[in-house]
């Protein structure tokens, strides 16, 4: 395939499946992994009023994101020829990787999914959806 791929990576088991898989089928390509920081999560929604602790949350959160692209790194470091690049960004994960996508010269996008079907999935939603319909250019959506 060749060109850049960008895989939404968070650490968890369906990033971890998406990445490898990835890594497996465009082993020539270049790899940009993203983690997204979504500040609605966590204790940042519930600490916002108080600066400093939103700011600790974001530092904390943007150390552990570091960390768990420095694990995506580790996880295909040795099966792909081209280069790996990781990235933070601020915001809502399916609307920040298709812009992401659309500013970084991007060709492929690799996401995982939940899975989830019924009415779990009508509550949550579901992010790769979103991507695959919003995003500039060809996804792939590993279950």
């Amino acid at each position: 395939m060749g060109g850049t791929i960008l895989v939404g990576f968070d650490g968890s088991e369906q990033a971890r499946a998406a990445l490898t898989f990835a890594a497996d089928e465009w082993s020539e390509s270049s790899f940009r992994l993203v983690y997204v920081i979504d500040p609605t999560v966590g204790g940042y929604a519930a600490r916002s009023s108080v600066p400093s602790a939103a700011e600790e949350w974001y530092e904390e959160t943007r150390a552990e994101a570091e960390a768990t692209l420095q694990d995506g790194v580790d996880l295909i470091r040795d099966s792909v020829a081209g280069r790996i690049e990781t990235d933070t960004a601020v915001g809502k994960p399916a609307k920040t990787l298709v812009e992401y996508a659309e500013d970084h010269d991007i060709d492929h996008v690799v996401v995982g999914s939940h899975g989830r079907t019924g009415v779990s999935r009508l509550l949550l939603g579901s992010n790769a959806e979103r991507i695959v319909r919003r995003s500039p250019v060809p996804v792939t959506v590993v279950r």
